[in-house]
């Protein structure tokens, strides 16, 4: 018996024509560029282009090229080095909090075996989040006063009973990564509770029935596999706690001169810009920053394993 060749073969139960899956394929792509299009518009406009133009200026003097002039006057500047230790402080203990304490909170969260009170605890630790950086900021200026802060009680027993005292240079790092720690940590621990449920459960159970407690679990299965997350969290986190401006601003606007005005690298280019007229030395400062950024996010992106296939 012989086939008909000018018949198509009938394709199988259940499955697709050539034609059909093409014509699938083809939507599902103009679908995705019209997600992506926007996007990388938005990134040429306010992401690109600027990056370029700041370039143009760090290395550029009225127009005419310049060199590492402008990176020598802003090292040379003596507000620069006291500004990128202020940073660097601030940014020690905002990341080691954020990352000891979020996986921590998320772990326990997601330990906790009744639906409801494990949704109410995430709903309150994202409720924070939901404020904006300066909206936060004055809300902490009545936490930080003891006279009017809700708990003045914890503010007297560490021996401050002013709003000046509170805000001193030696504390302030601990002051800014508090407030950010408050703003910002509900979100991971969101994220990580979501990453939590997508470890297998057979795994976990194995564990349990080879005698593992709780503790054992996080430590040796739980946290190793939140590794891509963590990594994820701390570049984000880092990016951001480099361009440190609204808390220090408002804080040195309502001390009235305790905070500076130069406290982060950021406030200095501000000045640099907006002050002085001098958008090179602005722009020096701020591709410097991009820099630091972004080789310390390439080393966690490796060290993490954030593109690893599992």
């Amino acid at each position: 018996m012989t086939t008909n060749p000018e018949i198509p073969a009938r394709p199988a139960r259940g499955g697709r024509s050539p034609g059909r899956t093409g014509h699938a394929e083809a939507a599902q792509s103009r679908v995705a560029w019209l997600f992506v299009g926007p996007y990388t518009l938005f990134l040429l406009a306010f992401g690109l282009l600027p990056l370029i133009y700041t370039i143009f200026l760090a290395f550029t003097k009225r127009g005419a090229f310049a060199g590492i002039t402008n990176f020598v006057k802003v090292f040379k500047d003596y507000r620069f080095l006291p500004a990128v230790e202020h940073v660097g402080l601030y940014l020690a203990v905002w990341l080691v909090s954020l990352v000891v304490l979020v996986v921590l909170l998320a772990v326990i969260v997601h330990a906790i075996g009744v639906r409801w009170l494990s949704t109410t605890v995430r709903f309150l630790f994202y409720i924070p989040g939901a404020v904006a950086g300066a909206s936060s900021v004055m809300l902490w200026l009545f936490v930080l006063d003891p006279t009017v802060s809700p708990v003045a009680f914890i503010l007297h027993g560490l021996g401050l009973n002013s709003f000046v005292e509170a805000v001193q240079a030696d504390r302030l790092p601990v002051v800014l990564a508090v407030i950010a720690f408050w703003t910002g940590a509900g979100g991971w621990i969101v994220v990580m509770y979501g990453a939590l449920n997508n470890i297998s459960r057979e795994v976990i159970e194995a564990a349990r029935i080879d005698g593992a407690g709780p503790i054992r679990i996080a430590w040796s299965i739980q946290i190793p596999l939140l590794r891509k997350w963590i990594s994820y969290m701390v570049i984000l986190s880092f990016a951001g706690g480099t361009q440190l401006f609204v808390e220090p601003r408002v804080l040195a606007q309502a001390s009235r001169g305790v905070v500076s005005q130069d406290y982060s690298l950021n406030q200095l280019a501000f000045l640099y810009a907006f002050k002085q007229s001098d958008f090179n030395g602005s722009a020096a400062i701020s591709l410097m920053l991009l820099l630091v950024a972004l080789v310390l996010s390439v080393a966690f992106v490796f060290r993490g394993g954030l593109f690893e296939r599992t």
